[in-house]
Formats: C-alpha cells, sequence, structure tokens
C-alpha cells in the first residue's frame, strides 16, 4: 500500500504579515495588535482547511518574558508564540530546516512573508516562497469560491424557483398570475 503523501505545511511570519496587509495594519493602529492578530487567524483557519494544509502562524514572543506556547487553532492551524529572545524568522527557519529530515517524505513547505532573508534562508533549506500579497489573494479567493458554494447550495434546497426569487418578484409573479386567471363564470 503506498504511503499518502503529508499534508502541506504553510509557516506564516504573523507580525511581518500584520505590518504588510493594510486592513491588518489599520486594525494595528486602531484597535491594537491582539485585534489584527485575531482577524489574521481568523482568515488563515478558513483558508488552511480549505487548502487542506497544516498552517503555523508564527509570532515573536523575543520581548517578552515569557516561554513559548502553542494554540490549536483547528486541526489545520496552530498558532507559536516564540521563547523569550527567539525571534518569528529563527522558528521559520529551523522548522525548514529539520521538517523534510522528521518526515522522510518528500514535504511541501511554504513560508509566507516579506522578510527577503527569511525568503532566501527558507528556500534554501527547499521550502517555497508565497508572498503576503499572494496569500492575501488567494484567501480571498478562496473566500469567494465557499461562498459561492454556499449560495449555490442554498438556492438548490428550494424545490421550485419561485421561491428563490426576491420578494418584490414573487409579489409581481402573484398579481400577474392573478391579472391572467380566467374569470369566474
Amino acid at each position: 500500500m503506498p504511503l499518502s503523501q503529508p499534508r502541506a505545511l504553510l509557516l506564516v511570519d504573523g507580525y511581518n504579515i500584520i505590518g504588510v496587509w493594510p486592513h491588518l495594519k489599520k486594525t494595528r493602529d486602531r484597535e491594537g495588535l491582539e485585534a489584527s492578530r485575531h482577524l489574521l487567524i481568523e482568515a488563515l483557519a478558513n483558508y488552511s482547511a480549505l487548502q487542506d494544509w497544516d498552517t503555523q502562524v508564527v509570532f515573536d514572543a523575543q520581548y517578552r518574558d515569557i516561554q513559548s506556547s502553542s494554540e490549536i487553532v483547528t486541526n489545520h492551524l496552530c498558532v507559536i508564540y516564540t521563547d523569550f529572545g527567539e525571534t518569528a524568522d529563527t522558528y521559520i527557519e529551523r522548522v525548514c530546516a529539520t521538517r523534510p529530515r522528521q518526515i522522510g517524505l518528500r514535504q511541501r513547505t511554504i513560508v509566507s512573508t516579506s522578510d527577503r532573508a527569511l525568503q532566501l534562508t527558507a528556500m534554501g533549506y527547499g521550502a517555497e516562497w508565497m508572498s503576503p500579497q499572494h496569500l492575501r489573494k488567494s484567501i480571498d479567493n478562496a473566500d469567494r469560491h465557499c461562498q459561492l458554494n454556499q449560495k449555490s447550495r442554498s438556492l438548490g434546497q428550494s424545490r421550485f424557483l419561485f421561491q428563490s426569487l426576491d420578494a418584490k418578484t414573487q409579489n409581481r409573479l402573484a398579481n400577474l398570475r392573478f391579472e391572467l386567471q380566467p374569470p369566474k363564470k
């Protein structure tokens, strides 16, 4: 029986992405870092499930005196806070360096960052690079695809075409049907 290919791993440089995506940057400036982290995590949760990728969004904890921690958000998404003194870049580099050897199979690893040094280092370990802009477009496309599927499913649940029409059109058709009925004798 052939071994199945392991899921791809997407490593996201969290604070880097927040600083690059305009809507997350505005949220960070207006509502704080926690709000922008939440929006990023929410977007990645849906996207990772649709792609069937394991995703780790990595945030620096280098300026806080805490131990590293991880939070499993879904079975596709994990949030990593690095150790005190460790950067997200260092964590991502370490995962890129060790991941293929841990799995034993050709493991697809994708890194999303705008940090050129991290991009080159990750690619040197065989990882793919996805620009923050490309990640944003991919997430938007996946969201649109989901919305279209949900809309078509909800329309498909209606047994009659009449029920899928808006109220104004339904009223017009009902009035037209009434007008076209033959007079009662």
